[in-house]
């Protein structure tokens, strides 16, 4: 086994942690009282009016390293103890840890990972984000399969989601209705030019959207007080993720939030539509009443030009020439000649979702996930190991 170099996993996407030895520093229970009470304070102020369902519910903060917890109300088994006005104890090595929402010891929680974030609207938008997660199932979205987008990996996918972005930004940043129309209408044209090239993409794209894009959404509506920080925080979203290595997992956190601000303007009413299958961009182009033009390609090129295409375009020509020599060698460690599979059912694993690597039609590579580290520590192997996620 010393000599293994290569394993291939098939998992569901969630989140594990292993244990540190070392001991950190304890929650704050005073500072974790006053997040328990901002966190009160937004959903409060909510009322159920964004989602028509109270955000409000029990709130664990868990620490990674010594996985002690820090919680607003008691569980129903009696794990934790009180402490005040929480409740502490520890979560078992055999549960997630994650920013997530969770089921454990009879309570469906909301969880974050300790320390949050110090700038309050940060931390407030990533708070209405979790909040979001607890609630999800029971909105009665549609179920859409997908998710690993592989296409936002090929050069065209990333150019016209790039430029789907700018165009998204300068929607939000303009300040008459006109321009704002108009470059809605670019983030629309861009995306179907890139549906167009990609048959599986919107089904891929929502599935992701329908998950993380509305949660962001949800953080920058209710995490922060005024329009002008909505906006503020939107773009945020859309320029943070610009430099991302990959955007198969990433690209829902930046686009939720615009596309979600732009149809509060335009769509009265459009979370209940969204009920009916259809996803961000085909209600803005309804809200819009934009028709795509007969000749798609070549007006999307034209439109290109008002982003700076050009030179998006010989950049990402170059990122795609080094990319295929990182393709190569993933080629070499998981697909080409004998391989060790451990097909793992249900996995826990913690990934970034910033640095994945889809594998043609073979799968996808997750270079630093935890279970990496727990497989090297389990059978104790070379620390090359990768996990390369395939469809099993």
């Amino acid at each position: 086994m010393g000599c293994l170099r290569r394993a291939t996993v098939s998992l569901l996407f969630a989140i594990f942690v292993v244990a540190s030895a070392q001991a950190p520093p304890a929650i704050s229970i005073e500072t974790a009282q006053a997040y328990f009470a901002e966190a009160r304070s937004l959903c409060q102020a909510d009322h159920g009016q964004l989602w028509g369902i109270s955000l409000c519910g029990p709130i664990m903060f868990v620490d990674p390293k010594s996985r002690s917890i820090v919680a607003s109300d008691a569980d129903a088994k009696g794990a934790l103890k009180a402490e005040g006005s929480v409740f502490i104890g520890s979560l078992p090595a055999d549960q997630t840890i994650a920013n997530t929402a969770v089921e454990w010891s009879g309570v469906h929680w909301t969880q974050m990972l300790w320390p949050l974030p110090s700038e309050e609207r940060q931390r407030e938008s990533l708070i209405a984000h979790e909040l979001f997660h607890r609630i999800q199932n029971r909105l009665d979205l549609p179920q859409v399969k997908g998710g690993d987008n592989a296409q936002l990996e090929a050069p065209d996918g990333r150019y016209y989601l790039q430029l789907e972005w700018r165009a998204l930004a300068r929607a939000l940043n303009v300040q008459s209705d006109k321009d704002r129309r108009e470059a809605a209408a670019d983030a629309i044209l861009f995306r179907f030019e890139r549906y167009s090239l990609f048959p599986d993409a919107p089904a891929q794209e929502q599935a992701l959207e329908l998950n993380e894009g509305l949660a962001e959404y949800t953080g920058v509506r209710v995490g922060n007080p005024t329009p002008e920080e909505q906006v503020k925080a939107a773009l945020h979203d859309l320029s943070s993720h610009k430099d991302d290595r990959t955007f198969v997992r990433s690209f829902a956190y930046a686009t939720g939030p615009a596309y979600g601000l732009l149809l509060d303007r335009y769509a009265s009413g459009w979370h209940q539509q969204l009920k009916g299958g259809d996803g961000f961009a085909v209600l803005l182009r309804n809200a819009l009443q934009f028709s795509l033009p007969v000749n798609l390609q070549q007006v999307a090129e034209q439109r290109a030009a008002q982003y700076d295409g050009p030179a998006l375009r010989v950049t990402e020509q170059e990122r795609e020439t080094k990319l295929q020599q990182v393709i190569a060698l993933y080629r070499v460690e998981f697909l080409d000649g004998p391989v060790l599979m451990l097909p793992f059912r249900h996995m826990r694993v913690q990934f970034d979702p910033r640095n994945l690597q889809p594998l043609e039609k073979a799968g996808t590579v997750y270079p630093n996930s935890a279970v990496n580290r727990l497989i090297r520590k389990v059978l104790r192997i070379l620390p090359t190991i990768t996990i390369f996620r395939g469809p099993f």
